[in-house]
This record gives C-alpha cells, sequence and structure tokens, in this order.
C-alpha cells in the first residue's frame, strides 16, 4: 500500500516546498509502515506545456528528499482539460493501491471540503472558477469524494506562492542565462542544485516545443485538416488562416488571444497542433475511461452531443444559449439528439458531374461564419456551403466548436444531385 504524494506539483524543478511535502508524507509512512510515492507528470505538464526539467532529472530530485519511488502518468496532458485528467490519474492511484494523497494548500482541508460540495453534488468538475484559491486542490477533493474513491486526504500548510513558486524558478533560470542566482539556491534544496546543475551543463535544460512542426501545421494546414485538431473551433482556425505566417511563438500565442482562449487553453491547442492531436483521439481516450466508470455523467461524450441538440433546440423558441445552457447543467434533461445529419450542396453543373458518392468530405467554418464542406473528385478540388435547417445549423456548430468531438462527412446521391451525409462522433 502507498502514500501518494505531490500529485498536484509538477516538480519543475523540486524546490523547498516540495521537499516539505515530501517530509511530512515521510512521517506519515514511517508512523503507518507505508511506502512514499511521488507521481510526476511525463511529457506535458499540468499546465499543457513541454517540462522544463525532464522527468528523469525531476525524478532524481524527489528521490533525493526521501521518496521511496516515483512513477508517471503519461500521454494525459497535451490531450485533455484538468476536469477530465484528474479522474483518470487518480483512478490509476487507487488501482495502485494508494490510500492517502498528501498535497499542499494555502486554504484548511474544511475549507477545501466547502469550496468541493458545490462540485460533488453537480457531479461536473469543468469551469471551477479562476477566483477559487486552490482550486487544484478542490478539483481533486471533488473529484476523489465524487467517484466514492475510500483514499484519505492530507493537507500541508503551503510556502509562500510568491516566492516558492517553479514558475518564477523558471523565469530567473532563463532572465539569468541558466545560471541559477544565489537568491534562487536559497529556494531549492542542496540535491536539486546539484541535479540542475549538471542538467543545464549536459544542454537537456530547458525543455522546448518542436516549433518547428507547430509552424509548419499553422502555415499550412487547410481549414479542414485544422478542423480535425483538437481544441481548435471554427473562430479560432480562421484566425490562425488569417494572420499567417507564423514565424516565432509570440505570433502564436497572439492568434490565440484575439480568438479569446485564456493562457491554459491556449498552452493545450499548442500542445494539440504540435503532437497533431485529433478530435477523434480525444474522443476515443474519453470514452475508454467512460467504460471504465472514471468519467463522471455530466463530463461524459454523450451528455456534450445532448447538451448541444438541447441549446440549439431552445434556441430555435426564443431562449438565449446561456439560459438553456444553465438550465441543461442544473436539472435532468433528457432528449435524443440527431447523431448523423443530411445537408444539401450549393454544386455547380460541372462539379456536380464529377461528384461521386462516396467521397470522403471534410467539414470547416468558413471565412463567413458558414459551416461548408469540401472534397476531392476527379483531381479538382469542390468546396461549397452546406444546406441545412437552422436548428441542425446551430447544433453542428456547437458539435463543431466542441474541441473535442469530430464530425465525418461522405457524399451521398439524391433524387436530385448530392447531399452529404455527417456523421456526429
Amino acid at each position: 500500500m502507498f502514500i501518494l504524494i505531490g500529485i498536484s506539483a509538477d516538480f519543475d524543478p523540486v524546490h523547498k516546498g516540495h521537499e516539505k511535502l515530501i517530509s511530512e508524507a515521510r512521517k506519515l509512512a514511517d508512523e503507518e509502515n507505508k511506502k512514499v510515492v511521488v507521481y510526476l507528470n511525463k511529457g506535458f505538464s499540468a499546465n499543457h506545456a513541454p517540462f522544463f526539467t525532464n522527468f528523469e532529472a525531476r525524478r532524481e530530485m524527489a528521490l533525493a528528499l526521501g521518496a521511496d519511488e516515483v512513477r508517471s502518468f503519461e500521454g494525459l496532458h497535451h490531450r485533455l482539460v484538468l476536469s477530465y485528467s484528474v479522474p483518470i490519474r487518480l483512478k490509476q492511484m487507487i488501482d495502485d493501491g494508494v490510500t492517502d494523497y498528501i498535497t499542499s494548500a494555502s486554504i484548511t482541508l474544511d475549507e477545501i471540503k466547502s469550496k468541493a460540495q458545490k462540485f460533488i453534488d453537480e457531479g461536473n468538475f469543468v469551469g471551477m472558477p479562476k477566483s477559487y484559491t486552490n482550486r487544484n486542490e478542490i478539483r481533486w477533493y471533488a473529484i476523489n469524494e465524487f467517484l466514492g474513491s475510500k483514499v484519505k486526504y492530507h493537507v500541508v500548510k503551503e510556502f509562500n506562492k510568491e516566492k516558492y513558486s517553479g514558475r518564477l524558478i523558471r523565469q530567473s533560470l532563463i532572465d539569468n542565462d541558466m545560471e541559477i542566482t544565489g537568491e534562487v539556491k536559497k529556494l531549492l534544496p542542496k540535491t536539486t542544485v546539484e541535479i540542475l546543475e549538471r542538467e543545464i551543463e549536459a544542454g537537456r535544460v530547458p525543455g522546448e516545443r518542436n516549433w518547428n512542426d507547430i509552424y509548419k501545421r499553422m502555415n499550412t494546414y487547410s481549414r479542414g485538416n485544422l478542423e480535425k485538431i483538437a481544441y481548435l473551433n471554427g473562430n479560432t482556425i480562421n484566425e490562425i488562416i488569417k494572420r499567417r505566417v507564423y514565424r516565432d511563438p509570440e505570433s502564436i500565442w497572439a492568434v490565440f488571444r484575439r480568438s479569446d482562449y485564456g493562457p491554459v487553453m491556449t498552452r493545450l491547442a499548442i500542445s494539440a497542433i504540435e503532437m497533431e492531436v485529433t478530435k477523434k483521439e480525444v474522443m476515443e481516450l474519453m470514452k475508454s475511461y467512460e467504460s471504465q466508470g472514471v468519467i463522471p455523467d455530466n463530463q461524459k461524450v454523450q451528455r456534450v452531443i445532448d447538451r448541444a441538440w438541447y441549446v440549439a433546440s431552445e434556441g430555435e423558441k426564443g431562449v438565449s444559449a446561456r439560459e438553456a445552457n444553465d438550465k441543461f447543467r442544473s436539472q435532468n434533461i433528457s432528449v435524443n439528439p440527431p447523431l448523423s445529419l443530411e445537408a444539401g450542396l450549393n454544386l455547380t453543373k460541372f462539379e456536380t458531374k464529377i461528384t461521386k458518392e462516396g467521397l470522403k468530405t471534410d467539414l470547416y467554418v468558413d471565412k463567413n461564419g458558414k459551416i461548408s464542406v469540401q472534397f476531392k473528385s476527379e483531381g479538382k478540388k469542390i468546396k461549397t456551403n452546406l444546406r441545412l435547417p437552422a436548428v441542425e445549423v446551430t447544433y453542428l456548430r456547437y458539435i463543431m466548436d466542441s474541441h473535442f468531438i469530430p464530425v465525418d462527412g461522405s457524399i451521398k446521391k439524391a433524387k436530385k444531385g448530392f447531399k452529404v451525409n455527417i456523421a456526429i462522433g
């Protein structure tokens, strides 16, 4: 059996706040004859960025401070937001035999419990308010309780976050040409300093994104291909097309700011572009964990589709999207949304002549905000807007902007000409 520590920290790098966390876990472990196991994110951080310090170095830092073992979470944070990755990570811990979870926070366990209760009652962990102090710790507690886990939650008083901050430590290193200043050394355990200096000397710090692949995809992919990538919506894709060419990270950050993406969603979207994560890949990953009972009902893929149909249908009655969305979330509303649609095409006579049944199509939102389709036939690229009833247009647009639900199209012969058969999810 294990005690799990440090889940809410990436340990990038391990500072004295983390050392205190490990020390408190060590005391508890020795009292109860258990092991201290640190779970570190690998590949991408919980904030969807590449790590400054690689996994092996962070693992070594944690072991040097008294952890018995270090395990990894892999393949999650370039694919999923925290409200989905936390239940998955918690499931892994429970399956490993974890009995206790210890984390640091500036608020008490009672305060965490109080803030978490609303989300436990609703069974929905998306959109936790940014105003919440230690909202990640609140999310972990809420999901642990909601899933009926017996993992016991422990809170250690957090060190001054304005001082003991991995982000500020990393920024100091960058600003000082990778020199560890005297002030920063005061924040780090001696073993961390030694390992970090070795990693810097070897050129393994800092870790970086593959910007060349990101530039290539953002500069060359069509709207249809960008639409397949997770966490990109129609407006953002049009901004990406409009602002080409990209040659530096700031130009990429700027286009996401114009699309009203916050820093966290920007990092996730850039990571999805870098790793070429598709909506289909994310949806299938979510469904695989749904089948294991890990994902709360209100966050399941079908529930997202249900909400899109309900909000679109209510919009036809004059109900605002916000009002319909709030009603759907707060009440146990059941709907039966269509998972396939048939859309008309606006083809020229020549395009109709060369179009064939069964051709695969890419859906996208054009520069005027209209849902469109493109496909190739006999070497010719054909693009046209779709013809759908208003409620289906709204529904389909919500689905296409959902970040992780794919839509596929194929040409179908109609009585007069052709249509597109659209499959949702």
